[in-house]
């Protein structure tokens, strides 16, 4: 069995994010191409973005720290750790308002 601490993780990917030009630093927890269901963690320093970008499939959001925001055409929703939402089958973008680690699961459809 694979196992990962998440906040750790998630402790170390805020460093990282914190000096990066970017402002953000991710890491796949399970997937990559060779499996349908995908799992990332993202962090990004406060103020920084996910630019707005397409949804690719089914996709959820754990907030794993901080507070973000999600914008889309139906709305907008702010989270904070602990959140849990249904990313929306439409263009959005994600602003860190500080700090943040989330947990991204994607289902990619099968090609």
């Amino acid at each position: 069995m694979q196992s990962t601490h998440l906040t750790d993780l998630a402790r170390r990917l805020l460093d990282e994010a914190r000096t990066a030009h970017s402002g953000r630093s991710a890491h796949t927890l399970f997937g990559r191409h060779e499996h349908q269901l995908r799992q990332t963690v993202i962090a990004l320093a406060a103020g920084h973005e996910l630019a707005e970008h397409n949804s690719p499939s089914e996709a959820t959001l754990q907030v794993l720290s901080g507070r973000v925001t999600i914008h889309a055409p139906s709305g907008t929703w702010t989270g904070t750790a602990g959140d849990h939402v249904i990313i929306p089958d439409e263009r959005h973008g994600l602003r860190a308002e500080e700090d943040s680690a989330i947990l991204l699961t994607v289902l990619a459809p099968r090609g």
